[in-house]
């Protein structure tokens, strides 16, 4: 399975880039309360593309053997996640305003980013690493 690490690493970005774009573009249809954002495919298609991100994250976590307890950037990286998916659900969602709704996609974006930065440089300091 080790001989497939690159594509599965390739998707895994690949997966993780395809996720934050149709966040940001449902984050501002939030904002804007534009009606696409009850559409069936806007509701679907985010299941699909973080499903299939969780799935190769998790590959590659075993595959490479690293485990959270074990590796510190990793363990911060999935609680970011879970700081992550919170903030998404208020941004496109549960936030009562627009205004509301706007700080948590920001936010949300700051956490994705921290993320990428702890997984780029294998530290829970993430870019100041």
């Amino acid at each position: 399975m080790i001989e497939h690490y690159v594509l599965i690493k390739h998707l895994h970005a690949t997966a993780a880039t395809l996720s934050l774009l149709f966040f940001m573009i449902r984050a501002w249809w939030s904002v804007r309360e534009a009606p696409v954002l009850q559409a069936p495919w806007v509701k679907v298609a985010p299941h699909v593309i973080d499903t299939t991100l969780l799935v190769l994250g998790v590959v590659l976590m075993v595959m490479l053997s690293l485990w959270p307890h074990q590796h510190p950037w990793l363990a911060a990286k999935l609680i970011a996640l879970l700081v992550y998916i919170g903030l998404g659900t208020v941004a496109i969602k549960r936030g009562r305003t627009p205004a509301v709704r706007g700080v948590a996609g920001l936010a949300a974006i700051l956490a994705f980013f921290y993320m990428l930065g702890a997984a780029i440089h294998h530290s829970p300091f993430s870019w100041l690493a």
